[in-house]
């Protein structure tokens, strides 16, 4: 009876431990600035973007798949932009099939990838790694 009793308090001890580091870690608050929220039409293009798969070949901060190239700084990249980005959503390239988008789509799949753009880096070579488990990014 004895062994049982000492299991109950070992399982009591955990379970408060536990329940003590959650309390602690997520009720700190967060530093570092919040993303900025996204706009209807960028809404929209990301809607278009999940409803056609784009993640499928695409990625997004290093998410996704691996035929097509990493879109999450293709606006501010210098020899690329909205413009760019456009052409490709209708043309189609190798593997890329041709959508056949209309401008309004086309232009709310921009203003996704210009939220996305604007969020972050990737890869986000400045990230700093916390001894408790948390990642420090730089946002732009």
């Amino acid at each position: 009876m004895e062994k049982r009793g000492g299991n109950i308090l070992v399982l009591t001890i955990l379970v408060c431990v536990f329940a003590t580091y959650n309390l602690v870690l997520y009720l700190q608050p967060t530093s570092g600035s919040t993303a900025p929220l996204m706009s209807e039409t960028a809404l929209e293009g990301e809607k278009i973007w999940q409803e056609n798969n784009c993640t499928a070949c695409h990625q997004l901060y290093g998410l996704g798949g691996y035929l097509g190239p990493d879109l999450t700084n293709i606006i501010s990249h210098p020899y690329k932009g909205s413009g760019y980005a456009k052409a490709f959503f209708n043309s189609g390239v190798s593997s890329m099939p041709k959508f056949d988008f209309s401008e309004t789509e086309k232009e709310a799949l921009v203003q996704f990838l210009e939220h996305v753009d604007r969020t972050g880096y990737y890869p986000n070579l400045n990230a700093e790694f916390g001894a408790d488990g948390w990642v420090s990014i730089k946002y732009k």
